[in-house]
Order: structure tokens, then sequence, then C-alpha cells
């Protein structure tokens, strides 16, 4: 599909956006692309829709539009980085692409931290979004992240350290690391996988595809990774603390249920996010 000769980057782009949509996929990602490839913000792309664009560079976009048209792979994995908080990290297929809706999680985070040094602790970190984020919206907190994968660890320590963010990164599953290293947290916070595996056949397969299965699929009903979670609370939560979940939208009434079982006088709170669907639940803890 690359053009032959030197062409305009408007028909590069006019031409890459038709070819998308005949193919099912969104026309905007080409011009999300392009920005990469050219290295440049929207508004500069804007600036040179009537320039020439360089042979190298539209050789590489049209093998990214190709292949996203036929696999439908995500842009972060072409490009190895996803925007969070307004700064970039480095992704691969060992992470989870993180989602808008995670930064709502982080700001309820840091909404509820007061001056005062606290313990975070991140459970089944991946990329170390969550973490990073709080390690520099937060300096006086001390935080650590958590993850069963070595792959997704070993992208988050990467993370971290060209972010320059103070996080102690321990592997394992779920909140055993916690349990090993005696540490209690005055918040914890976590996006586990929460799909139920019916649910697979309805996914895009951008995401079915690429993401990892680890951090997607949670058991037949999707609550296995809450339900290991939650068991695990009154050994290792300092008290007063809080605990916030990043949930699938019916999920919360499930969530509060089981705090209420494991945690019998904390308050859990289900908050909607910027659509308006129930993806954050806030647990207290007296």
């Amino acid at each position: 599909m690359m053009e032959k000769n030197d062409v305009k980057l408007y028909e590069v782009l006019r031409r890459a956006s038709l070819f998308l949509e005949e193919n099912g996929r969104e026309p905007k990602f080409a011009e999300l692309l392009m920005m990469d490839c050219l290295q440049v913000s929207r508004t500069h792309v804007l600036t040179m829709m009537r320039d020439p664009v360089p042979e190298a560079v539209r050789k590489q976009f049209w093998q990214g539009i190709e292949q996203h048209a036929e696999t439908g792979v995500p842009l972060e994995h072409l490009t190895g980085k996803a925007s969070f908080y307004g700064r970039d990290f480095r992704v691969d297929e060992h992470t989870l692409i993180p989602r808008p809706e995670t930064e709502e999680l982080v700001e309820k985070v840091v909404q509820t931290v007061s001056r005062e040094p606290v313990t975070i602790v991140d459970i089944g970190t991946g990329s170390g979004v969550i973490a990073i984020t709080l390690a520099l919206e937060l300096p006086q907190a001390i935080v650590y992240a958590t993850d069963i994968s070595e792959d997704a660890l070993a992208i988050a320590r990467q993370n971290a350290a060209m972010l320059g963010a103070d996080v102690t990164f321990l592997h394992g599953d779920s909140l055993v690391p916690l349990k090993q290293e005696n540490l209690q947290p005055d918040i914890l916070v976590s996006n586990p996988p929460y799909i139920a595996e019916s649910d697979r056949s309805t996914l895009a397969d951008t995401v079915k595809d690429f993401d990892p299965e680890l951090a997607l699929f949670a058991g037949s009903d999707g609550m296995s990774a809450y339900k290991k979670i939650i068991a695990d609370l009154p050994q290792v939560m300092k008290r007063p603390g809080h605990v916030f979940l990043e949930i699938g939208d019916e999920q919360g009434p499930a969530i509060k249920s089981l705090m209420q079982r494991d945690l019998p006088n904390s308050d859990t709170a289900i908050h909607p996010d910027i659509n308006g669907k129930n993806r954050i639940t806030h647990t207290t803890i007296p």
C-alpha cells in the first residue's frame, strides 16, 4: 500500500484513513500513528499537511497501518509506549495498555492521601503506571508494587528508572509478597483482571489478541482476583486504612459484600467514572 512517489502529508493520511475504514478500523488511527512516525504533536501535524512525507517515514507508517488493519495491533504496541497521567510509559505484550479510567483511580488515591508519609502498595502493577504515578504525585509516600509476571516487572522497573520514580517492586501473586515482607500498607490500590472468561468472545481483537491474558481474565465470573485480594486484607492492612479497586461496571455490589464479610466494620463506596459507569470502589477500614 506504500506510495511510490513523494506525496503530501494530507494525501498519505487521507489514503490511510480510507484504507482503515474499508477494513473496519478506526480512521483516526492514521493520524495518531503519523504523529509518532514524525515525532510531532497533533498541532504540528496540522501545519505540515502540504509538506511531502519522506520515503522512510511513509514506509514505516504504511507497515503499521497494514499491520493494524490486518491484526488489530494497538497503536501502543507499534510505538512501544502509552500515555498515562501526562507521562509516557513503555509498554509491550507483557503489560496491559493503561486505560483512561485508571487515571481516575489514581486521582481518587491522590485526593485521599494526607501530607503525612504513608505506605502505598499497588497489586498487579503491570507496566507500573499506577505505582509510578503515585510515587511522583505523592513524593512523601513510600510506594511498593507487586506482580506475578517477571516480564511485566522488568518493564515497570524500566519505567520507574526512566521517570525517576522511587518504587520498590516485589515479585509474587496478589498479596503474597506483602505477607512475605511483613508489609502493612496504609493504602492498597489495584487494577486487577476482572473480565469473566465467558466474556472473552465479546472483546475486540485489539484487546484480547494483544493484552496479556493474566491482566484481563479472572475466572468464570471475573471475581477471582478480587476474592484473593480481599481475603488477605485483614492480615496485611494497617488500621485505619484505605483500599481502592478498579472494577467492572457491574461488580460493585459483589465487591462491597466481600469487603463486609472479611472486614465487617469497613465502609465501601462505589464511584462512577467520567462515562457514568461504576468503575472504582473505595473501602475505608477503621
